[in-house]
């Protein structure tokens, strides 16, 4: 079953269109890639996808419900991780944490559960009681994936999750979705680094000019490569 299915969004500013008939889908349990240079319109559509842009045209299904025009009420199936931390600095690791788990409603108990809980399984548990204003770019990064899927969200949308970062963060974030998508959680991946979306994805989409040109698996796109390639010239 597909956990998402998106069909002709479109967005535009004015007389600019940033996103441009675009349709794909997401199955229970994938990790999607949505690769593309800056300004292709990744972060266009996934604003769109939950609920932080207004649609032009298109719609969106997610877990087969049409959510178009009532997208909010669908966030408590996502989770939300910008290419910005939307933490707060002043506020430690836990707070954090247990501020947003209230956000979506959870219990007082489960919630200081499940955020000591994550900060454990994010190697944070130690800096659970610092600022985040003091984190490094890396932890600060895990722990806004922590507060995306602290209600345990059926998807979960990831801005460049590793721009910007050192190395070694780099791979510790890699390892992280992937054990949250051994625990099918689905994953919709914005990025543009080729290797990790080789690493990570079940399929991949490009992005151009606000417009798909391409989707399949790793595997299916170097094959069209090659063969492109690989064809005799024609004179």
């Amino acid at each position: 079953m597909n956990i998402l299915e998106a069909c002709n969004l479109t967005k535009k500013y004015g007389d600019f269109t940033a996103v441009e008939s675009i349709d794909f889908y997401i199955k229970e349990g994938e990790i999607f890639g949505f690769l593309g240079p800056n300004g292709a319109g990744k972060t266009t559509t996934i604003n769109m996808l939950t609920g932080l842009a207004r649609i032009t045209s298109g719609f969106i299904r997610l877990s087969g419900t049409d959510y178009t025009r009532r997208i909010k009420k669908a966030q408590h199936l996502m989770g939300i991780v910008p290419d910005e931390s939307n933490l707060y600095e002043e506020l430690g690791g836990f707070q954090n944490l247990s501020f947003c788990a209230a956000l979506y409603g959870m219990e007082r108990s489960k919630r200081e559960e499940r955020a000591w809980q994550l900060l454990k399984q994010f190697g944070l548990a130690e800096a659970g009681k610092k600022p985040f204003r003091s984190f490094s770019k890396g932890m600060k990064r895990k722990l806004t994936i922590a507060a995306g899927i602290i209600h345990e969200p059926k998807i979960l949308f990831l801005d460049e999750s590793t721009t910007g970062i050192d190395v070694v963060s780099a791979r510790q974030i890699r390892k992280l979705i992937l054990e949250l998508n051994e625990k099918e959680t689905a994953i919709f991946l914005t990025t543009h680094y080729i290797e990790e979306a080789e690493r990570l994805c079940h399929r991949v989409a490009f992005i151009v000019d606000g417009k798909i040109v391409r989707i399949g698996t790793i595997e299916e796109l170097m094959k069209d490569m090659r063969n492109y390639y690989l064809k005799p010239p024609i004179y």
